[in-house]
This record gives C-alpha cells, structure tokens and sequence, in this order.
C-alpha cells in the first residue's frame, strides 16, 4: 500500500490541504497545476527557465532540500536566494514534504 503525502499549499494567503503519493506527480509543479487549476503558473511546463512556479518552503527535509540542474541559475537570475525558495518544477514528489508548507511567490 502506498503512503499518503500530506502537506500544505498557500496561494494568495489561502491554505489549501493537499495530498498525495510518493511518484504520482513528475513534480510539484504538476501537482500544484493538476489539484490547484492555477493560471500563468508552470508556463515553461517544467524546464526551470520561467520562475512562474516559485515557492517558498517551510519543514523541507531531506534529499529534496538540493538544488541541483539550472534550478539555482534561474533562482540567482530572479534575486532569489534565499534557501527555502524553490522552482515547484525541480522538486520532486516524496515523503520529504509530508507536514510542509509551501507558499506560492510571484517573480
């Protein structure tokens, strides 16, 4: 049986509950397009390039706290340098952000 990943999206100061399994997204990204229906967010579908889908992250743990591809050239190119601030579409769904909070950001 698969483990259920639970964690917390907020967008626009809304919380919303979101839930999931380890590998049913490619990403956060699409996870956040798929249950959420956001417009103008992901509009390079996940290449790393836009920075239309920043988030900041709150309990981040593990292997997913990395930063690896061009995800911190973009990043460094948009001032955002802070460590808990993600592209949603470099970080992958595991059971590293079960209790998370991650909050959407506007570049």
């Amino acid at each position: 049986m698969k483990n259920t990943i639970q964690f917390t999206v907020v967008v626009e100061g809304h919380n919303h509950s979101l839930s999931t399994y380890p590998d049913a997204y490619p990403n956060v990204m699409t996870l956040i397009k798929d249950q959420l229906l956001l417009d103008d967010f992901g509009e390079c579908g996940g290449m790393g390039r836009c920075a239309t889908c920043v988030i900041n992250t709150q309990g981040l743990s593990g292997e997913s706290t990395i930063k690896e591809r061009n995800e911190p050239a973009t990043l460094h190119k948009y001032g955002l340098d802070d460590p808990g601030t993600r592209l949603s579409c470099q970080l992958f769904v595991s059971p590293d952000l079960e209790g998370t909070e991650l909050t959407l950001i506007e570049v």
